[in-house]
């Protein structure tokens, strides 16, 4: 980064409605790529300002971190293998998208390792007993960093590991036992970042 170039801050009240309307944007400017004076533009006017020459020259200012205490996360290292470990690769790889304290730091790309990483929050839910919405959502954003409880609630679903009313009103944890290798990835998380709570 030249260190002489301005910074202009961006900040979108909703990040919801602001991915809405650049995407809108970019679906009405058909198949052709905007160029990068034409891109900042797009980017400024789903955050509400006129164009980007408007932006820059009103910048909303960006909130202290004190102002945001919700969304200040403490981020714990990565789970990392010695080398010359024997865990296979893709086992390595899954076991660096969470961190020592077992949260899920992001979602795997890969659809398999997707259906093996649903396996550790499932684990974190309480067995035997009926859960409200609420309640799935406090556990899983205890175990997941990036915010969107509702994404893993649903890929719990769609695992059959949580069962849920038509009205999903009431979710209750599925008994399932884990193939071997979702069971040695369990152990391995476990290992390294604290023994399962549910």
């Amino acid at each position: 980064m030249n260190a002489s170039r301005e910074l202009v801050p961006l900040v979108a009240a909703d990040i919801s409605t602001f991915c809405k309307n650049l995407r809108q944007q970019l679906v009405d400017g058909g198949h052709e790529t905007p160029g990068h004076v034409a891109f900042l533009n797009m980017l400024a006017r789903s955050a509400g300002y006129r164009n980007y020459q408007t932006l820059k020259a009103n910048p909303a200012p960006v909130p202290a971190a004190e102002a945001l205490p919700s969304l200040t996360v403490t981020v714990a290292p990565a789970i990392t293998l010695p080398r010359g470990s024997t865990v296979p690769i893709p086992l390595r790889r899954l076991l660096s998208c969470f961190d020592t304290q077992g949260r899920l730091l992001r979602w795997p790309n890969k659809y398999a390792a997707q259906q093996t990483a649903i396996w550790a929050l499932w684990s974190r839910l309480p067995a035997q007993r009926e859960l409200t919405e609420k309640q799935v959502n406090k556990t899983l954003s205890d175990f997941h960093i990036y915010g969107d409880p509702a994404t893993l609630r649903r890929e719990l679903v769609n695992a059959k590991l949580l069962w849920r009313t038509q009205d999903c009103s009431v979710y209750r944890k599925e008994q399932r036992k884990p193939d071997e290798a979702t069971r040695m990835f369990l152990e391995l998380l476990f290992a390294h970042a604290g023994p399962k709570l549910g």
